[in-house]
């Protein structure tokens, strides 16, 4: 949908509230990204009307919604090395599998590299321990 198919059908009151919540959003987790070292270069949020109210709903910044990038090794028009869940993604597509259910077990390796890669990303992202 275009940002004007969006406000035909929420209100445009509404859809400029999102547009602006996902700006302050998004300045704030880019901004403590960037002071450690990293770079979002997706993302996505989710929003829904709760009694006539915006609400966010869903996770946000984690790996699974959205993609980061260490700034060290950021290389313009070159593949990204990216903690995110591209890993499994990777992986999967591999494989000689249609994409219907079920899917495929994912082997230990692919497992434990993209669980090293979301610890990662959580330890740079916070400064913290996991």
């Amino acid at each position: 949908m275009t940002r004007e198919e969006v406000a035909e059908e929420i209100g445009r009151e509404i859809a400029e509230k999102i547009d602006e919540t996902c700006l302050r959003i998004y300045e704030r987790a880019a901004k403590r990204a960037d002071a450690n070292g990293m770079l979002v270069a997706d993302t996505k949020l989710e929003f829904g009307l709760l009694n006539g109210e915006l609400i966010l709903i869903d996770e946000l910044f984690t790996p699974d919604s959205s993609r980061f990038w260490p700034a060290d090794k950021y290389e313009i028009g070159k593949d990204q090395f990216s903690f995110d869940k591209q890993y499994v993604r990777d992986y999967l597509k591999s494989l000689d599998w249609n994409r219907e259910p079920p899917a495929p077990i994912l082997p230990d390796h692919v497992i434990m590299e993209t669980s090293k890669k979301y610890i990662e990303a959580y330890e740079r992202l916070t400064g913290r321990r996991f």
